[in-house]
């Protein structure tokens, strides 16, 4: 709604006065600065005071001609405010809640109408965006600059350094910068290929945090309620909130009932704060809601609202750490120090022999004359063998390995986001591989969430589906409409395809009967709600397992209270039913008992049992009230329906999979112990006779009620709980670790938070599943399905697997390079492997080999000989090439071995893997070119084919050796361990008991 300026009350003129007299001072203010600037006034002006280089007119934002020329009659900054300072006086001034949604174009009950793209736009251009600025994200050069602070690489670059400076000095600068300029270059690549592969891991992650920031939020537009992303809310948006939503926007309270909003996100308060009309409307971006329900004007997004300027403070840490990734790192540390030690060793022993006379160049000269040679032959000699000796150490750190495990991590990540599962804790990746039972739920995890209502019984009497309604008494029927349409989070909306079709909003239950309410007994939910006054609500959560609301009927003024929940629950509290002739009965013996078994029966086949009942109060009985509690006993049982909601296709194989992965399945779920034994069974995690088993089901209560020993006894035993509370499932998460288990469980609810905290992976669903629930998981299942949960186990495994290959890999790189140049050094008084050759070594087994193992898709399921001068008849230099080029080639055939640690096989799905044979394939051109064509760059010389290929037939040797060491059986059970068990069999068979 725009401002008309012509339509101003006196207040209003008064103000459009006093802004024409400060526009004509500031007119004069101006002029006379533009005087007295003047080359004549400037002298004596300056003797007064400094003249000011600007003139300020300050510009009121609330302005009525300013805001009149605007879209919307009120200010960005005065929205923000106005809730920020929750200033209730100044929201009653201006109108209070319907005032503000008038002046920004908004209906309350039909929202943003019509909500063009023209109008969305428009707000957002207006009002800002529900984005925040995020941190500048690290650059590239960043990374480079990290590598540069590495203690190795700075002795590496001095060392290099000093080499280039010597040589030049004493062969000139066109053959002296081979040496110390063939190091920077190798140092540089090794730096930039590592900064590379860092650099992408981080954008990686930026783009996973923004889709799991990227919440779905109910908004209501056009008079249609439907869902739209976080990022997509404006101002002027009408927003449902229910039990652990997260509040999208900054905005006023419109309407709802008993909504208590967690606001520790903000203050820091763990207390809920009760949001009213009066005198708490105030609604915060980034809060939860901890229980109720209610819809919210939106007033702020974005940059102006405070979660949005905190959130642009923060940075995501990217380099969070996993447990993995810690004791790898331990190890590195280990073979560091080991690394560090052997080049300690290499760099005396090359000292004594240099000092000693003990080592000549190619020509067969001694390095070093004691009183011939000169400084400058005696530091490039040293500055040499230091270089040998931190380029072992280079080496022998595997920085690999831990780049290693994050691009595994990463590349797991990101195709488990294909395949369903978002990970927004790293370290879920890898210790789902190590989980060994799963507490799942049963509704939308193990079936498919898609339900419908099969069965429908009024009293003891069985109503068949599509059965003429007319029979049943109007009264009864008026009760259950009303019941169904105003005890109710979900609504009914016409379709826009066509006047007989309808739409459903709500919960998966919710929307069953509702469909079934509209299209079975004709409710018109819009004439329900205009036939009474909703009084107060209490909200369904999973610990209640029901839902009450307070009416009063407009037409006479009665009270009225509705129940709907689990049917046995409902059941207790009733103390009547009605018949079909609306006849009220009393419910006692034969009858009650009756209905316990048509519920029964009902559960039984599987179905969903749902009872509504209906109780009348005393007209004198105050209206709502925080500590008041709607009626809970002596209700009429009003009708039960039975809802089907099937399993999900493939679910039983799923459960197969993880148990012949040795991983428990329990289902933990609310439903009654027959629903529970019924689709456990159907599921595969009960096997036939383990329902009559009475330490496999056991109720929640029942479980609670144990003595702490006696339930670490049970837990391991029980594959269904049913009729559980969010503590249960809390207690069965404790017990279970508390045996040595790793659990992992799947939760939806707000109350389900404790139990996904302590749990080692909490699985939350991203369909049913709240925010709380997300935020307090490490994995968001997307499709709800258990057979992605399947998917994640498999993937977990797969990280340790890969990293093993690696290991595998790079160990053996690691050991033969500290053994060869240890011994050559101390045999010969000089390395084999230059700094150049070693620093290239480091970059195919460390950064270009790292991806290798890790980037491969979850399945079911090395010596080099240095020959000698006397064995091929070459010169030393040809040697030292053979060496490098057979170390090398060595690596390149032992990542085939890596590929597989159990299989001998290594060639399996190898054409699936591109990745690895572009990494192979590169290496290869790559050792090439090292070889042939970068002779003085390398220190290498040019080998005949002959030499290639004996180079090569050393290095394939890896695989016959790799195959038989896969045929050598290893037994489950360690072979120590298993001496130890015969000595004690034996000592017990022979020796005589005391």
């Amino acid at each position: 709604m725009s401002y008309d300026p012509l339509d101003v009350s006196l207040s209003v003129q008064v103000r459009l006065r006093l802004l024409a007299k400060r526009w004509r001072r500031a007119y004069l203010a101006i002029y006379c600065s533009r005087a007295i600037s003047s080359p004549r006034y400037r002298k004596n002006i300056k003797l007064l005071y400094p003249r000011p280089s600007f003139a300020a007119i300050p510009i009121d934002e609330d302005d009525p001609v300013l805001l009149s020329k605007s879209a919307h009659g009120i200010g960005k900054s005065q929205l923000a405010d106005l809730v920020k300072s929750k200033d209730l006086k100044a929201l009653k001034n201006r109108g209070g809640v319907m005032e503000i949604a008038s002046l920004l174009c908004t209906d309350l009950e039909s929202g943003i109408n019509p909500a063009t793209p023209e109008d969305v736009s428009s707000r957002r251009e207006a009002f800002g965006g529900n984005t925040y600025e995020r941190p500048r994200a690290r650059g590239f050069f960043s990374f480079v600059l990290d590598g540069f602070k590495d203690m190795t690489i700075m002795i590496l670059l001095f060392c290099a350094a000093l080499s280039l400076g010597f040589g030049i000095k004493e062969n000139g600068i066109k053959e002296g910068w081979y040496d110390g300029g063939s190091i920077f270059v190798a140092v540089f690549l090794v730096i930039v290929v590592s900064a590379v592969s860092n650099f992408r891991q981080s954008r990686q992650f930026e783009k996973l945090s923004e889709v799991s920031g990227n919440i779905p939020v109910d908004v209501v537009r056009d008079g249609r309620r439907q869902k739209v992303s976080i990022f997509e809310i404006v101002v002027g948006d009408v927003v449902f909130l229910k039990i652990g939503d997260q509040v999208p926007a900054d905005g006023l309270f419109i309407a709802g009932h008993s909504l208590q909003i967690d606001e520790s996100s903000m203050t820091g308060e763990s207390d809920h704060v009760e949001v009213t009309s009066v005198p708490n409307p105030f609604l915060y971006s980034g809060t939860k809601v901890a229980d109720g329900y209610g819809r919210m004007l939106v007033t702020s997004v974005g940059m102006s609202t405070t979660w949005g300027e905190m959130m642009s403070s923060i940075s995501r840490d990217t380099n969070e750490q996993t447990p993995l990734q810690a004791r790898l790192n331990d190890l590195t540390s280990s073979i560091g120090k080991l690394g560090l030690a052997v080049a300690f060793l290499v760099l005396v022993v090359l000292l004594i022999r240099f000092f000693t006379g003990n080592t000549y160049d190619e020509n067969g000269n001694q390095k070093f004359t004691s009183g011939v040679s000169t400084s400058d032959d005696i530091i490039n000699g040293v500055v040499g063998i230091v270089a040998a000796a931190v380029t072992i150490v280079v080496v022998a750190i595997p920085e690999g390995l831990p780049l290693a495990v994050t691009l595994t991590l990463a590349y797991s990540m990101k195709r488990m986001m294909k395949d369903q599962a978002m990970v927004r804790k790293l370290a879920a990746c890898e210790t789902m591989g190590s989980a060994t039972t799963i507490c799942t739920d049963k509704t939308g995890t193990l079936t498919m969430n898609q339900m419908m209502v099969t069965t429908f019984n009024l009293g003891n009497e069985s109503i068949a589906e599509g059965h003429n309604h007319s029979s049943i008494s109007s009264y009864v029927l008026d009760l259950i409409r009303a019941g169904i349409a105003l005890n109710t989070m979900g609504n009914v909306y016409k379709s826009s395809s066509g006047a007989s079709d309808y739409e459903f909003s709500g919960s998966p239950t919710e929307k069953a009967i509702l469909c079934w309410a509209v299209t079975q007994l004709g409710m018109d939910i819009d004439k329900e709600k205009r036939n009474y006054e909703i009084i107060q609500v209490e909200a369904f959560n999973s610990s209640k397992k029901r839902s009450g609301v307070s009416l009063i009927k407009r037409a006479d003024g009665t009270h009225h209270v509705h129940w709907k929940g689990a049917a046995e629950m409902v059941l207790a509290m009733c103390s009547s039913f009605y018949n079909s002739n609306g006849i009220e009965k009393e419910l006692i013996g034969y009858e009650r008992t009756k209905l316990e078994q048509i519920i029964e029966s009902m559960a039984a086949r599987s179905l969903r049992c749902i009872a509504f009942a209906h109780g009348r109060e005393s007209e004198s009985q105050p209206k709502g009230g925080k500590e008041e509690r709607l009626k809970e006993d002596g209700l009429t049982l009003l009708g039960l329906i039975g809802i089907k909601d099937p399993c999900r296709p493939g679910v039983k194989t799923a459960v197969q999979a993880c148990q012949d992965a040795g991983v428990n399945i329990k289902m933990i779920t609310g439903d009654n112990v027959f629903t529970a034994k019924a689709i456990a069974t159907e599921c595969g995690i009960l096997k036939p006779g383990d329902e009559k088993n009475d330490c496999a089901v056991i109720e929640g209560s029942e479980f609670r009620n144990l003595s702490p020993q006696a339930r670490l006894e049970r837990a391991e035993k029980i594959r269904v709980m049913a009729r559980s509370s969010p503590f249960d499932k809390l207690l069965m998460v404790q017990c279970l670790k508390q045996m040595g288990h790793v659990v992992a469980v799947t939760g939806d609810g707000t109350n389900d938070a404790p139990a996904l905290k302590e749990a080692d992976i909490g699985l939350s669903m991203g369909i049913q599943g709240t925010e709380v629930a997300k935020e307090s998981s490490d994995v968001v299942i997307l499709d709800d399905n258990f057979a992605t949960v399947t998917t994640v186990l498999r993937w977990g495994r797969c990280v340790y697997t890969n990293i093993q290959k690696f290991l595998q890999f790079q160990l053996t790189v690691n050991i033969a390079a500290l053994v060869i140049n240890f011994v050559a050094a101390v045999s010969s008084g000089s390395v084999p492997l230059t700094a150049v050759q070693l620093l290239w070594v480091n970059l195919i087994m460390d950064t270009l080999g790292a991806p290798g193992p890790g980037h491969r898709a979850p399945n079911r399921g090395a010596n080099e000989e240095a020959p000698g001068e006397s064995i091929l008849g070459v010169s030393q230099a040809t040697n030292r090439t053979v060496i490098f080029n057979t170390f090398v080639l060595c690596q390149v055939f032992n990542e085939f071995n890596a590929r597989e640690i159990e299989r001998r096989n290594v060639f399996e799905g190898l054409h699936r893997n591109r990745l690895f044979v572009g990494i192979v394939a590169g290496t290869v051109v790559l050792q090439v070119v090292m070889v042939e064509f970068l002779k003085r760059f390398a220190n290498t010389e040019r080998l005949s084919w002959g030499l290639w290929g004996i180079c090569v037939a050393i290095a394939a040797a890896s695989w016959p050796i790799g195959w038989i060491v896969k045929c050598v059986p290893v037994p489950r059970t360690p072979i120590f361990a298993s001496l130890r068990l015969n000595l004690a069999e034996a000592r017990e068979k022979f020796l005589p008991r005391k």
